[in-house]
């Protein structure tokens, strides 16, 4: 599966402690290998759209979309802005 990252992704990754910027790296390269690796626990979040979870750490997530064999990682965050987000797209 193909990966990019959007402008705001980027930007989000940037103001993330240098540790937590690592482990992203870590996570994108290892997904880029093997999407379905057990430690990123890639799954599907939303039962309308085709949005995507992968953990980054215990407290950190990313957030892309699909499109054909493609993800666009648009967000990166905490594990509690994660969650907030998800309460927003799925009442949305």
């Amino acid at each position: 599966m193909i990966s990019h990252t959007t402008e705001r992704f980027r930007k989000l990754l940037a103001q993330l402690p240098k540790e937590i910027q690592k482990q992203a790296r870590e996570a994108y390269l290892q997904f880029e290998k093997d999407p379905f690796y057990p430690g990123l626990r890639f799954k599907r979040v939303h039962s309308r759209r085709p949005i995507y979870a992968v953990r980054i750490s215990r407290d950190y997530r990313a957030l892309g979309i699909q499109r054909d064999n493609e993800i666009i990682w648009f967000w990166i965050g905490s594990h509690s802005d994660y969650d907030k987000i998800l309460k927003e797209m799925r009442g949305a």
